[in-house]
């Protein structure tokens, strides 16, 4: 398998456009997944000496759902230098290494100012441990938004998701589904409309606007906005082609990075609110299609939940799992946001 990855990965490098050095192979976020990567992303690459200040470089933009590759394997593509610049999805590539959960546990970051706060505290430790292992860079963390509950079965709290299949899209989330009652289902963002059609699951979990693109409205029912994580992502570089740079030309490229992730915080949030009017038949709806979700308000005890999620669940699963392959994993997120959090 590991031969095959690599042989459609070697392909799809020959065939982009390498008629020099200064030109870069880039994976973006998948095509399903809507406006940051359509209206954000892919406007960035596609004027990438502009947006950077590279005069003479230019960015070869294939949306992971495009290459043939699955996401999940994006830090080993990255390692081998597959790709230079990867729109890291670090959930899906968190089994690779567990530190990168540390950046989005089960109620860490209910909101978007305290997001912020978590990635300034732990990405340089993502960072650290990802240049040791993957011989990558991390230039960016930024979040598609609050991720939250979509059913077809009618529920009215955390409660009913009870015998109820939800999918999930990481291990410290399906340890929560499961805390409540539910079954954790891991499925790949594009199979989540046709899965939730067909009854293979009862629910899911997402950001409003990723549902409303991709349709989940329209075999779903009910939604609940309560944030479960905020779906962090991440632009990763391989470090070779880092060093190939100049001091000069790594701090402009660095400072393009910088923009680009403070321009999706904001857009993101954006998105959120409008996207949460748009499914539940809420005006103005600006970004999306309109939808007439029965929109669920969580209990107190829904928000006591995830809010205790973190010292009760979420991070002693992580915990666990994360110190076996990076001894001191945990040590090192207690040290910065465990320290800023109380914990």
């Amino acid at each position: 398998m590991k031969h095959e990855i690599t042989a459609c990965a070697a392909a799809l490098a020959i065939l982009s456009t390498t008629a020099g050095a200064e030109n870069l192979r880039v994976m973006g976020q998948p095509v399903a997944t809507g406006l940051i990567q359509k209206n954000v992303e892919q406007p960035f690459f596609e004027n990438f000496a502009e947006e950077t200040g590279l005069d003479g470089f230019t960015a070869d933009y294939q949306p992971v759902d495009v290459t043939g590759i699955k996401d999940t394997e994006q830090l080993r593509i990255l390692k081998d230098g597959l790709f230079d610049i990867v729109s890291l999805r670090l959930s899906q590539v968190s089994r690779d290494e567990p530190t990168i959960l540390g950046l989005d546990l089960v109620g860490l970051n209910p909101d978007y100012a305290t997001g912020q706060n978590t990635v300034a505290a732990f990405a340089p430790v993502v960072d650290a441990r990802l240049q040791e292992r993957f011989n990558t860079k991390l230039l960016g963390v930024w979040p598609f938004g609050p991720q939250v509950l979509f059913c077809e079965p009618e529920i009215g709290s955390l409660a009913d998701l009870a015998g109820l299949k939800v999918r999930v899209y990481d291990q410290n989330l399906a340890e929560f589904v499961s805390l409540v009652g539910g079954t954790p289902v891991p499925i790949g963002f594009p199979e989540v409309q046709q899965s939730l059609a067909r009854g293979v699951i009862d629910c899911a979990i997402t950001g409003p606007s990723s549902a409303n693109s991709a349709g989940w409205p329209e075999v779903s029912s009910y939604t609940m906005p309560i944030a479960f994580q905020l779906a962090m992502n991440g632009y990763g570089i391989n470090l070779d082609t880092w060093k190939s740079l100049t001091p000069e030309q790594q701090e402009k490229l660095q400072a393009g990075f910088d923009k680009l992730s403070e321009r999706i915080w904001t857009y993101s949030e954006e998105l959120f609110t409008d996207a949460v009017r748009c499914n539940t038949g809420a005006e103005p709806c600006e970004t999306g299609t309109p939808y007439d979700l029965v929109l669920i308000e969580p209990t107190a005890e829904d928000k006591e939940l995830v809010g205790t999620a973190v010292p009760n669940v979420s991070f002693p699963a992580w915990k666990e799992v994360c110190d076996v392959s990076n001894p001191g994993c945990s040590d090192a997120w207690l040290e910065s946001v465990g320290t800023a959090r109380g914990l």
